[in-house]
């Protein structure tokens, strides 16, 4: 059975994450753990976050740290939203924090005028830039929901994008590792489409 561990670092939407696996699964042993051993046992990595990315990254203990980035490099991985925003080089919120530099990137203010308000929360348009395994059976331009004040704009490792005053990557990939701005279990059947993929995904 392959186990899926969801990473428990305290800063994450765990249980409705859990529950969209959970929904899609077949057979897959979905986990929510902060433990390094469940994790580094783990076939494959879940790694979310919501709030403050200074919070998340200090949620980290060195060996938590040191074990996910490990792990996020040689699994199969999906982060998402901050988990997503944590894997990139840094961010300008909460005046500079540094990532975990394993995507090319770096987060900034979404910026905002009376039209355009920030936070980005709702349905939005995720436009592929190319094909993948997670977006299999997903229509390109497919809705998803999004929470978020900041931004990736630019990076060599963009999967997707969408436009929010001004266009966004609201999805990366690179190897084994697949990323999302949105948020996939709030996303009804298009979201439980990329976490089926997810869990169906063979590298």
């Amino acid at each position: 059975m392959t186990d899926v561990v969801v990473v428990d670092y305290g800063m994450g939407n765990l249980h409705s994450v859990s529950k969209a696996l959970e929904s899609v699964s077949t057979s897959e042993n979905i986990i929510i753990s902060s433990e390094i051993e469940k994790i580094k046992n783990a076939d494959k990595i879940v790694f979310p976050g919501v709030g403050a990315i200074k919070d998340c990254m200090a949620a980290l203990s060195i060996e938590l740290k040191e074990t996910v980035v490990y792990q996020i490099m040689n699994k199969p991985t999906l982060a998402i939203c901050v988990g997503m925003q944590m894997l990139l080089e840094s961010s300008e919120e909460n005046n500079g924090v540094k990532g975990l530099n394993i995507l090319d990137g770096k987060i900034t203010k979404l910026p905002s005028s009376e039209k355009i308000k920030v936070p980005h929360m709702g349905w939005n348009n995720v436009n592929f830039l190319q094909d993948h395994f997670l977006t299999q059976g997903i229509v390109d331009s497919s809705f998803f929901y999004f929470v978020h004040s900041y931004c990736c704009l630019e990076s060599k490792d963009a999967l997707a994008e969408t436009e929010h005053g001004q266009k966004f990557v609201s999805a990366l990939a690179k190897d084994n590792i697949f990323a999302v701005q949105f948020h996939p279990e709030k996303s009804q059947s298009k979201g439980l489409q990329l976490y089926k993929n997810f869990l169906d995904w063979k590298i």
